[in-house]
């Protein structure tokens, strides 16, 4: 049976006698140093001496050392570095200060799950998922509340692994939503299939396709672009308040039917196969080989790819749009910056 905790089953205390170091500073990290140390835990936030993070996390009033230094003073470690860039950073700087007994925290289960970092056998390897962006995890907690998240042992060396993950949980703000316990295998493998078949790779793919369908058929592509990107987001939202029947509740008949009707016709067995594919290369580490093969050769498909996406038409149109609707482009700052993920 699934097991799900929450406030109730969680001490903060056990968190509060620990001393956490947070590596990274994007979108991840700046709300764990932070949500820690408003909930009363002892942080510091280890950085490259280089890194452009470092002032916006003093300016937070956060203390910041190096990486290697963190790691040293620190007896729970949690890594906010991207995925590509974890293996460097634990093998230069965290590994040589592992010590018996301490605690190695990760977000995301990839380099552990595909075996690029293997920390010694007597400490403890967990994870804490939040599920959702830095920047909400961040403003949900100020506001009272929190994101869902996910909770998974890879080693208990200490018989307190569980614990301090709960702990570490509660002060982050996330298990007022709720704390879903699972493995670093299903947790690395379900991320990286909804990310690719749904969330990023699927949707994008299909507001694409959708609004180039549109363009070449002669209509505008402003209209393109308010049917087929911009009413995705009220879409979305009656679907995160209350299902899909939520959503089909609220529609019009007309909508609904097409729904019905037409979305198996775009989303057939043939996407269906090749969503089996997408999986099958996540749970046998094609992906996970590729992707590392990639990074290692400097990223050159990576960069052609990103350059491509962003000089699709649907980029130039929504800009233009967006920049008319002030509470869009307002709701920007509520964001750490992209770049320095």
């Amino acid at each position: 049976m699934t097991t799900i905790y929450y406030d109730k089953d969680a001490s903060i205390e056990t968190i509060r006698a620990r001393k956490v170091a947070i590596i990274g500073y994007g979108s991840q990290g700046h709300a764990h140093a932070l949500n820690l140390k408003e909930s009363g835990v002892d942080v510091r936030v280890g950085l490259h001496a280089s890194s452009r993070s470092k002032a916006k996390a003093e300016g937070a009033g956060l203390k910041v050392l190096s990486v290697s230094d963190a790691a040293q003073w620190a007896d729970t470690i949690m890594i906010l570095a991207p995925d590509q860039t974890q293996k460097q950073i634990y093998d230069a700087d965290i590994s040589p200060h592992l010590t018996k007994g301490k605690a190695l925290f990760f977000a995301h289960g990839f380099n552990i799950h595909y075996g690029q970092i293997r920390p010694p056998s007597d400490v403890d390897v967990l994870l804490i998922a939040p599920k959702s962006p830095g920047h909400l995890v961040r403003r949900l907690y100020q506001d009272g509340k929190g994101t869902p998240a996910l909770i998974a042992i890879h080693q208990d060396a200490t018989g307190q692994a569980k614990a301090v993950g709960m702990s570490y949980a509660r002060a982050l703000g996330v298990t007022r939503a709720g704390l879903l316990e699972t493995t670093f295998k299903e947790e690395t493998e379900t991320d990286l299939f909804g990310e690719q078949a749904v969330l990023c790779g699927g949707v994008t793919a299909l507001v694409q396709a959708g609004f180039d369908t549109l363009v070449d058929a002669g209509y505008q592509p402003e209209s393109a672009y308010f049917e087929c990107l911009h009413e995705l987001k009220l879409i979305v939202d009656m679907m995160y308040e209350g299902g899909m029947g939520w959503m089909r509740h609220s529609i019009s008949d007309t909508a609904e039917y097409g729904d019905y009707t037409r979305g198996p016709r775009l989303i057939n067995e043939q996407v269906r196969a090749e969503m089996k594919k997408v999986l099958k290369e996540i749970q046998t580490g094609a992906f996970a080989r590729e992707w590392i093969l990639e990074n290692q050769a400097g990223r050159p498909m990576f960069d052609k790819l990103r350059e491509q996406g962003r000089q699709h038409p649907i980029e130039d149109v929504g800009r233009r749009l967006r920049e008319m609707m002030s509470w869009i482009r307002d709701s920007k700052k509520d964001s750490s910056d992209p770049t320095s993920r």
